[in-house]
């Protein structure tokens, strides 16, 4: 294993027609850039580099351990095999790859850029409980971007808060797509689980045989559990020894509408047969019973304009007509 910890690429770096301006994320697998076109658009690159079995070396080149070099090509191939699978996908809730491309002896994938914060850091930043509309609109919005990414025959496998992140106008993308990490993992018991304990489904850690839409569909519902919580559900591994994990239909029943808990729950569940065996079934159960947003009174806006700072109060116009 490499004891050499890999350095990303410089800011100020040309890739190909790219001009790398800082590093968003590193991680065992890859690093990810943001970088600017000719054009001066921003972009998201992110670069094939399993730090266990490769290093940078000679500058920007990516070099394989010589041992590893048959394994390290076979992951390049499934990260290039994903990139060309996303490309395909052009839905509003999916990120979307633009380009994708060899340089430095590695494979390179291009993503719009985004603009917004990752579910997770929405979730903590909140100062009530994340509302159930929200949640509704979210995770239906995201389903019907997953049915996209289902019926290219890929799964995510890495669906959390961090890989959901939410746009200005509250519209969720999904991102951090792995199939070429999962595949790597697969073949090299030294590299580190790619699954996320809480979020992965029991499937993920005992027989990967059984692994379907329906995997997937489990990280959706303990990423929903978090919402209400603000934590991980239990890890399944651990669920599948003892179960100690509190149902959403007690945890959260003062608190959300009963059927919502239950799509919770029913996804959670450690028997894959008995979650919705697919993401459009759960899309129409979320869409089913989706509450009506309460109008505000007039009063609720004056308290809200109230709560303003000084210079948007000065610039909000208050209109109260006269009761005749």
């Amino acid at each position: 294993m490499s004891s050499t910890k890999n350095l990303a690429l410089p800011n100020g770096y040309q890739l190909q027609d790219y001009k790398i301006d800082k590093v968003l994320s590193s991680g065992g697998f890859s690093f990810v850039y943001l970088a600017h076109d000719n054009d001066n658009n921003l972009v998201a690159i992110k670069e094939y580099l399993p730090t266990s079995i490769a290093l940078r070396s000679g500058g920007a080149t990516v070099m394989p351990n010589p041992d590893d070099a048959a394994l390290f090509r076979h992951g390049l191939k499934c990260f290039f095999d994903e990139g060309l699978s996303l490309a395909k996908i052009d839905h509003r809730n999916i990120v979307r790859v633009i380009n994708f491309f060899r340089a430095n002896e590695t494979v390179y994938m291009v993503m719009q850029y985004e603009q917004g914060k990752s579910l997770q850091d929405y979730i903590l930043g909140q100062t009530e409980l994340v509302s159930e509309i929200f949640i509704r609109q979210v995770f239906s919005q995201l389903a019907k971007g997953l049915r996209e990414v289902h019926a290219q025959k890929l799964l995510h496998l890495d669906i959390k808060p961090a890989n959901i992140y939410i746009r200005l106008d509250e519209s969720p993308v999904l991102l951090d797509f792995g199939s070429a990490r999962q595949a790597l993992n697969e073949n090299l018991a030294k590299s580190s689980p790619s699954y996320t304990p809480g979020f992965a489904p029991p499937e993920q850690y005992f027989d990967r045989n059984f692994l379907g839409p329906w995997s997937d569909i489990y990280s959706i519902g303990a990423t929903m559990y978090s919402c209400l919580t603000r934590t991980s559900p239990a890890a399944a591994n651990l669920r599948v020894k003892n179960d100690l994990l509190v149902p959403a239909v007690k945890l959260g029943l003062s608190n959300y509408s009963q059927s919502l808990l239950e799509i919770i729950d029913q996804c959670l569940s450690l028997d894959y047969l008995k979650r919705p065996q697919s993401v459009f079934s759960l899309q129409k159960s979320l869409l089913k019973s989706m509450p009506t947003p309460k109008k505000k009174s007039r009063f609720d806006k004056i308290v809200e304009v109230l709560k303003s700072p000084v210079s948007d109060v000065l610039n909000t116009p208050i209109n109260i007509k006269k009761s005749q």
